[in-house]
């Protein structure tokens, strides 16, 4: 069976086309990704940008396309952050749905969480006993994931005790509310970190962890940036030890210079070029509350965690504690 999985979030859209394996498991059939900006001022305006709206839906009608084409019989989605904030988001997926003929889920961040969560467990093969943080930065909002800790199988939802939350902070959304200058400015730069510290607060949590875990484009980008890739290898980035050393220098690289040069970078998607120092910006503050020396990146997001969530690899989300 192959299985499409559709991941629209503020700042890209993805699609993934899984095939099941005779073992239970699901290898990659394609994956695709496309930085569309569907979260361009929402923020300020509380509605999508038309403009960015016809190219998100331009980029799923395309992507729907070529998973059919790939074989997939049943494409599931999920839209993440900015279609939970935008007044006119029930709008788009109806846009989406007679164009398509693919129904659209909001999911609220706890679900969005598990579904990071379902997709890590899965793609890293963890042990469920270590006390685990997994953060998801995404363009609109940031997801954290707290589990482990004790000897159970995570696969059992009722029994995985799970802590989920869904910050307001993400590249897009920082990026809008801070950065007015290219480069950005040392206050701008101090105002981002005091902005990341205040929500890291305001979760109340002691990001103590054996490890932390990151998740979505902003982490698999540093890494492929620290990597020096010249084409982003999913294979090699996936299950790659980032050092806190490598993330606080890949942030100074991309503080020091402006748009036109960052978009130079090799790793770096010229499209990215000009949210990512905010998106950094949240992986180290939280590395550096965490006290951890390392974060290990997964390539399988949100998209993989809609195939495990369809495969029965998870039963709905447990209430967030």
């Amino acid at each position: 069976m192959k299985i499409g999985a559709l991941d629209v979030g503020t700042n890209t859209v993805l699609m993934l086309v899984a095939e099941t394996t005779p073992d239970g498991g699901a290898r990659r059939v394609i994956d695709l990704s496309r930085i569309t900006r569907l979260g361009q001022g929402v923020d300020q305006n509380h509605r999508l940008d038309p403009q960015a709206a016809l190219r998100t839906l331009d980029t799923i009608a395309e992507f729907v396309d070529k998973a059919r084409a790939a074989g997939a019989e049943k494409i599931v989605a999920a839209g993440t952050a900015t279609l939970r904030d935008a007044a006119d988001g029930e709008d788009f997926i109806r846009r989406v749905r007679e164009r398509t003929g693919v129904e659209l889920e909001i999911v609220s961040g706890e679900t969005e969480a598990w579904l990071s969560y379902l997709a890590v467990m899965h793609g890293l093969r963890l042990d469920p006993s270590r006390r685990l943080l997994i953060i998801d930065i995404g363009g609109g909002s940031t997801e954290f994931i707290r589990a482990g800790g004790h000897a159970t199988e995570f696969i059992n939802a009722q029994s995985a005790k799970l802590q989920m939350a869904s910050l307001q902070i993400g590249s897009v959304r920082l990026t809008e509310r801070i950065i007015h200058h290219d480069p950005p400015t040392p206050r701008e730069a101090a105002d981002l970190r005091l902005a990341i510290d205040a929500e890291l607060t305001s979760l109340g949590w002691k990001l103590e962890t054996d490890l932390l875990v990151g998740i979505a484009g902003t982490v698999t980008t540093v890494c492929a940036v620290a990597l020096g890739m010249e084409t982003y290898d999913p294979d090699r980035v996936h299950g790659y030890r980032l050092s806190r050393t490598e993330v606080e220098r890949v942030l100074r690289l991309f503080g020091s210079m402006p748009l036109a040069e960052r978009r130079k970078i090799k790793g770096l998607d010229p499209a990215r070029a000009d949210v990512i120092f905010a998106g950094t910006a949240i992986l180290e503050r939280v590395m550096s509350e965490a006290e951890v020396d390392s974060v290990t990146v997964s390539d399988q997001g949100v998209r993989w965690g809609l195939v495990w969530r369809e495969l029965g690899a998870g039963q709905p989300p447990p209430k967030p504690s």
